[in-house]
């Protein structure tokens, strides 16, 4: 059995880092303020941070644990410079760095309860700067990024053109050093393969749920999605949402003027849904819908169909629930989107999405395609944003 891992920060770059190196942690967020800490150096500063956020995790547990916390500052000039948190100072903070070199810190204290250890360690890498003009400044910070991350930049979201070279660990920029976690990790005996995921099923229990959100694109990407789905959805109508998770699509449908109830099998995204849709949220599977025949205006499923094994008993389901004329409304290809996206190839084995299959599946259910949009998803590692693909199906 996998130990257990948890991550004492909010941060969606240290967590996309590690699932990406096959680690699924929980994550735990420390509530530690950090406006409110100093320290003798900035190096110093990111370390002592590191530590009060694994620290104040642990402090909160009831078992066993392998913590670990991070923190990052930038350092120019002796100072350490954090989030700016307002667009004057992210917009001052550029103007400072632009045509010059800074040295991103970021601290990493890991601590295992089953052994009693604290490990403390510090992860520096050097950054230059490309030199921005005004314009590319202003555009840049009114995009929000700057304002939430430390230093101001990122490397692998929408600041990576304008940082020309790194000396030393990529990932130690993004948010956290995967070369030296896996030294810390072999001190208290957890070796980096004994935290791989392969082969666990995956369950958006609260871990998941918590940091759901801004892992996938924020209020951004989900208001775009509720805009697209609109204008294939009738007006005003009552609209069953599968795979509600926590609601934040559904929410924006509702302030487009939908009535919107919304079904999940995960208690846990279902907690965060409750907040959003009170009242109108319930667990239930989507091939199993608690809903009379006939009974639904319309049925909306974002990014639900390309995670199942076979989608036509969800499929059939809707076609069982929605009134004549009624519509389905779902995202389509999304599997592949994004693998273009990230410069990837096609993944033959993720096809439950795909329109070809759709229009075949649904065609035996009595549902025919007759709409289609699009909507933009969050900017990719290489700069580019996939666009997903919405379509619609009428009950005939």
């Amino acid at each position: 059995m996998s130990p257990r891992f948890v991550l004492a920060s909010a941060s969606p770059a240290r967590l996309k880092t590690l699932r990406g190196a096959g680690i699924e942690p929980e994550v735990i967020v420390s509530g530690v303020d950090e406006d409110n800490v100093t320290a003798e150096n900035p190096g110093e500063l990111a370390r002592l941070l590191a530590t009060l956020k694994a620290r104040a995790v642990v402090a909160g547990l009831t078992d066993h644990a392998t913590v670990l916390g991070c923190d990052s500052v930038l350092e120019f000039d002796g100072v350490a410079y954090g989030k700016p948190g307002t667009p004057d100072v992210a917009r001052d903070r550029w103007r400072m760095m632009r045509g010059r070199t800074g040295v991103l810190h970021t601290g990493h204290c890991l601590i295992d309860t089953t052994s009693k250890q604290e490990i403390r360690e510090l992860a520096s890498t050097t950054v230059y700067f490309a030199d921005l003009t005004d314009e590319e400044i202003d555009a840049y910070v009114a995009t929000g990024e700057p304002l939430v991350v430390a230093g101001a930049f990122t490397v692998d979201g929408l600041g990576g053109p304008f940082v020309t070279a790194v000396e030393g660990d990529y990932h130690n920029v993004v948010g956290l050093s995967l070369p030296l976690l896996r030294r810390m990790l072999r001190e208290v005996d957890v070796t980096w393969p004994e935290l791989w995921n392969t082969g666990k099923p995956f369950t958006y229990d609260e871990s998941v749920a918590s940091t759901y959100d801004e892992t996938r694109g924020g209020p951004a990407r989900a208001e775009a999605a509720a805009r697209a789905a609109d204008v294939l959805l009738p007006k005003g109508g009552r609209v069953l949402e599968l795979a509600v998770g926590t609601g934040i699509v559904g929410a924006e449908l509702v302030a487009l003027g939908h009535l919107v109830h919304g079904v999940d099998l995960s208690t846990a995204m279902l907690q965060h849904a409750k907040v959003r849709l009170p009242g109108h949220v319930a667990a239930a599977d989507a091939s199993l819908l608690p809903v009379a025949d006939r009974r639904c205006d319309a049925v909306v499923a974002v990014w639900l169909l390309h995670l199942l094994d076979d989608s036509e008993p969800v499929i059939a389901e809707v076609a069982r629930v929605l009134r004549t004329d009624g519509v389905f409304v779902t995202t389509t290809e999304k599997s592949e989107a994004g693998r273009y996206a990230d410069g990837r190839v096609p993944d033959d084995t993720r096809s439950q999405d795909a329109l070809s299959h759709l229009a075949a599946t649904a065609a035996r259910y009595g549902l025919v395609l007759d709409g289609a949009t699009t909507f933009p998803g969050p900017v990719r590692n290489t700069g580019d944003a996939p666009t997903y693909p919405l379509v619609r199906f009428r009950r005939i």
